[in-house]
């Protein structure tokens, strides 16, 4: 059993959705496990991971709609905002996703299905340096 593990950055812009399939595919092709999983874990409590179609962008239009529908920002019961009124809904929405996926490698890949994609979720309206931790297992 082998292990391997390196973290990367990624810059958004705000609010949406970022692709980091090919970042996270990156490592573990640098590790040389052929056979295995790769545990991707983002180190923040205002952004979160999904794994998401990533053929058609309508469909993380309709995500991101959702989920201002779902977790509104400025809501009256909101205490935590210190940082402004997307604080406390950042942290919900990290909450209502995943901060880790893992994902099976095969033949030194990531498994995903044909439309799926690996995706870092913002939630916070202002750009931000998010840190990403990859950890590949297997022979």
């Amino acid at each position: 059993m082998n292990a391997h593990a390196e973290t990367f950055g990624i810059n958004t812009r705000g609010k949406g959705t970022y692709e980091i399939t090919e970042l996270a595919q990156r490592v573990v092709r640098a590790s040389g496990i052929r056979t295995g999983t790769a545990t991707v874990f983002v180190q923040h409590t205002s952004c979160s991971l999904v794994i998401f179609e990533n053929a058609d962008p309508s469909a993380r239009t309709d995500l991101h709609a959702y989920f201002d529908r779902l977790v509104p920002e400025d809501a009256p019961y909101f205490v935590h905002t210190h940082e402004g009124p997307d604080d406390m809904p950042s942290h919900l929405r990290m909450v209502l996703t995943r901060t880790s996926e893992v994902i099976p490698v095969v033949n030194g890949e990531l498994a995903l299905g044909t439309w799926q994609g690996l995706f870092l979720f913002e939630h916070r309206r202002a750009p931000h340096e998010r840190k990403i931790v990859v950890s590949v297992l297997g022979v």
